[in-house]
C-alpha cells in the first residue's frame, strides 16, 4: 500500500470516529425540556398512539461513547490505520498460516490416505464423495454452478461431453494443472461473409451427419478438420470439442457459432495444484468423475 492510500484510510477512519463522537455529543445537547415533552404527549394518532419526545437514558449514551473509545484502542493495537501495523503482533497472514497448519495437522492424514487411493475406488466411498462435494462447492461452483451444470463458457460436468476427456486421469490433470483452450479467429482467413455463413450452416448440420454437398464443406476440410476431425468428433488431446453432437459451450445459435469462427474463443481453467494440493485434487476428481456416472 503506497503512502497516499495509507493516509487516505487513516484520515477517513479518524474523521468517521470524530463525526460519530460529534453526533452523540450534539444529540445529547438537544435534549427536550419538560415543557416540550409534556406538549408532545398531546400528539395522538389512531385513537391511542401518543408521541413522546423522551431523551435516551444516560447509560445508553455512555455505551455509544464507550464504543468509540474502544475502537480507538483497537486501532492502536491492531492494524487498521492504513499501513500502520499496530502495537500488537497480530497479522492476518500469520493467523491464516496458523489456521492452515492446524487444519493440515488435523486433516492431513485423512487427505493423504485418500490421495493414495485410485479415483475409481474413491467413487465407491460415500465419505470421500462427501468431502469431494464440499471441495467442489468451495473451489468449483463459482464457474460450473452449484449443481455442476455449467453456464455459458463453462462446461457442464454432469454429462458425457468432455473436451479434454472424462477419465479419472484427465479430470485430475485439469484440476491440478488447469487448461488453456484456444480457438483461433478465422474470419480473415476464410474471407467473405458468404463463406463464413456457409461454414456456419455446415457446422449446424453436422449433428445430422456430414453432408459433403453443402457449400461450407470445402472450408471445413481446409480450416477446421485438423482440430475437429473429418466427422466432427473433436480432439481431446488439445481440447477441440465435438461438433457432431448437440452440446455447445457458447450457444448453438448461428450468431454465436459465427462469432466463434470469426473472432475465436479463449477458454481458461486455472491450475489448482498450489491451492488445494494433490491429495485434495484426487478427492475432488473422484467427485467430479462421479457426477457424469
Amino acid at each position: 500500500m503506497n503512502s497516499a492510500w495509507s493516509w487516505y484510510i487513516i484520515l477517513g477512519t479518524v474523521a468517521s470516529l470524530a463525526a460519530c463522537f460529534w453526533l452523540v455529543a450534539w444529540a445529547n445537547r438537544q435534549r427536550a425540556s419538560e415543557a416540550e415533552i409534556k406538549e408532545s404527549e398531546a400528539h395522538v394518532w389512531d385513537e391511542d398512539v401518543r408521541e413522546r419526545n423522551n431523551p435516551l437514558p444516560m447509560w445508553w449514551l455512555w455505551l455509544f461513547i464507550g464504543t468509540i473509545v474502544w475502537s480507538l484502542g483497537y486501532l492502536v493495537y491492531y492494524p487498521g490505520m492504513g499501513s500502520y501495523q499496530g502495537l500488537g503482533t497480530w497479522s492476518q497472514e500469520e493467523q491464516y498460516d496458523a489456521e492452515v497448519q492446524a487444519a493440515e495437522a488435523k486433516y492431513g492424514a485423512i487427505f493423504a490416505a485418500y490421495g493414495q487411493t485410485e479415483v475409481e475406488e474413491l467413487v465407491k466411498d460415500p465419505a470421500a464423495l462427501a468431502i469431494g462435494a464440499s471441495l467442489y462447492q468451495n473451489y468449483c461452483s463459482q464457474c460450473h454452478g452449484s449443481a455442476a451444470r455449467g453456464a455459458r463458457g463453462f462446461p457442464n460436468l454432469t454429462d458425457d461431453a468432455w473436451q479434454y476427456g472424462g477419465g479419472p486421469a484427465q479430470i485430475e490433470h485439469s484440476i491440478l494443472h488447469g487448461r488453456n483452450g484456444i480457438m483461433p479467429p478465422l474470419g480473415a482467413v476464410i474471407g467473405s461473409d458468404v463463406a463464413v455463413d456457409n461454414l456456419v450452416d455446415f457446422v449446424l448440420a453436422m449433428p445430422d451427419g456430414i453432408d459433403t454437398g453443402l457449400p461450407g464443406y470445402a472450408d471445413y476440410m481446409k480450416h477446421c478438420v485438423a482440430c475437429h476431425g473429418p466427422a466432427g468428433d473433436g480432439l481431446q488431446v488439445i481440447g477441440a470439442p465435438r461438433l457432431n453432437d448437440d452440446v455447445w459451450l457458447y450457444g448453438s445459435s448461428p450468431q454465436e457459432i459465427r462469432k466463434t469462427i470469426v473472432q475465436g474463443r479463449q477458454g481458461y481453467m486455472p491450475a489448482n495444484r498450489d491451492l488445494i494440493g494433490p491429495d485434495r485434487a484426487r478427492i475432488l476428481a473422484a467427485y467430479v468423475y462421479s457426477l457424469s456416472r
